[in-house]
């Protein structure tokens, strides 16, 4: 695992696609081996070892919807050596449980190091983090808690303030506490670091700019958002309107304006280049499924996102079936050459009303094993 998870170019698809797809069959092998809810659902839909085996394409192996996974524990290794139990936010009602073990771990600290190397987030310099999410603690469960401080280990911490402040069990959002914080760090002399939800930066610095406060931070300093808009998306706003808010208020251009993508059940590090696009990394690939037929569609289509990595050796998540629909592009202007992935939502928003029908009715159809595609 070592020779594609500490590559030193995360983007190098071309000297390590054969490599990719070598991993992605010996760990669909593993998880048959090991994981005996996962072995019978790949035979109820025909595969067995020697079919994962002789596979030719990421495409060709059977996918397991996220929806699944908010409903069984699926485990591929002794329970002991799971060293991080980490869950999903929960929004919908329902919290995927995955856990981690060394060599998982050890895998993505290498792709940690790549990709924050690659897109210059690792710093000497000491900063302030200001964390616009969940207050991390040793009661945290929750993959983004752990996630967001995480990345306070990019640059030397010299304070972490959060909005989401724990107290005894249960989470207070706290803004007004971050706009004085804001305004009181913009009076000294090191960087800050902002990193959380959309929305919650998008509340604060809308609440700001009414109050007629104008900021400007120390250089050096920058914003990163993740997390996405969750059950707040009918108030999402575009990426110039947020940009501009954000240089208005806190004197932050666009060019320090960074976003992740990754998921619990697939925990991969998508940072945007300067074109705030979505880089395909090396450890993972992106394949767009027609809502319908969950046929791979060309370039340029929409449909449901199908994500593939060999990295999680604990639990059976070679390739699993988002919620989410998208689009894969070629061709970025930023110099990096693998293909890109545009999110354009969730299905079953009330705004995405073409398919929300159809996946409602794909994901009952897989979850029951009476889907008649080749595929999960």
């Amino acid at each position: 695992m070592k020779s594609l998870f500490w590559h030193r170019n995360p983007y190098d698809l071309k000297h390590t696609d054969m490599l990719f797809l070598q991993k992605v069959i010996s760990n669909a092998v593993f998880q048959f081996d090991n994981c005996m809810l996962y072995r019978s659902l790949l035979i109820k839909r025909g595969f067995t070892r020697e079919k994962l085996l002789s596979i030719s394409s990421p495409a060709e192996l059977p996918f397991i919807p996220t929806l699944y996974f908010k409903h069984h524990t699926m485990i591929s290794v002794p329970e002991r050596k799971l060293l991080i139990k980490a869950t999903s936010s929960g929004t919908s009602g329902n919290k995927s449980m995955v856990g981690l073990d060394f060599q998982t771990l050890f895998a993505g600290l290498g792709m940690v190091l790549a990709v924050s190397r690659t897109h210059k987030l690792l710093s000497a310099i000491p900063c302030h983090y200001i964390i616009l999410g969940y207050e991390y603690n040793r009661h945290a469960s929750m993959a983004v808690a752990k996630t967001a401080y995480g990345y306070t280990w990019f640059a030397p911490a010299l304070s972490r303030t959060y909005a989401l402040a724990y107290n005894r069990g249960t989470y207070s959002l706290r803004l007004d506490h971050i706009k004085q914080k804001l305004i009181r760090l913009s009076h000294q002399p090191f960087p800050v670091r902002i990193m959380g939800f959309p929305f919650h930066a998008y509340w604060l610095l809308s609440q700001m700019k009414e109050e007629g406060i104008h900021l400007k931070l120390p250089k050096g300093s920058l914003i990163a958002f993740g997390g996405g808009w969750k059950q707040h998306a009918s108030q999402k706003t575009d990426k110039k309107t947020m940009y501009r808010l954000i240089y208005d208020v806190l004197g932050i251009k666009e060019d320090n304006c960074l976003e992740f993508f990754g998921a619990v059940e697939h925990p991969i590090l998508y940072c945007a280049c300067s074109k705030h696009h979505f880089h395909v990394p090396i450890y993972s690939r992106v394949i767009i499924r027609d809502v319908d037929t969950l046929e791979p569609v060309p370039d340029g289509t929409p449909g449901l996102v199908n994500l593939v990595t060999p990295m999680i050796h604990s639990v059976p998540l070679v390739s699993i079936m988002t919620d989410d629909l998208g689009i894969l592009h070629r061709n970025c202007d930023c110099g990096i050459q693998t293909p890109y992935l545009e999110l354009l939502g969730r299905v079953g928003m009330e705004d995405i009303t073409t398919c929300a029908a159809g996946a409602e009715q794909l994901m009952r159809t897989i979850l029951e094993g009476e889907n008649k595609n080749d595929s999960f």
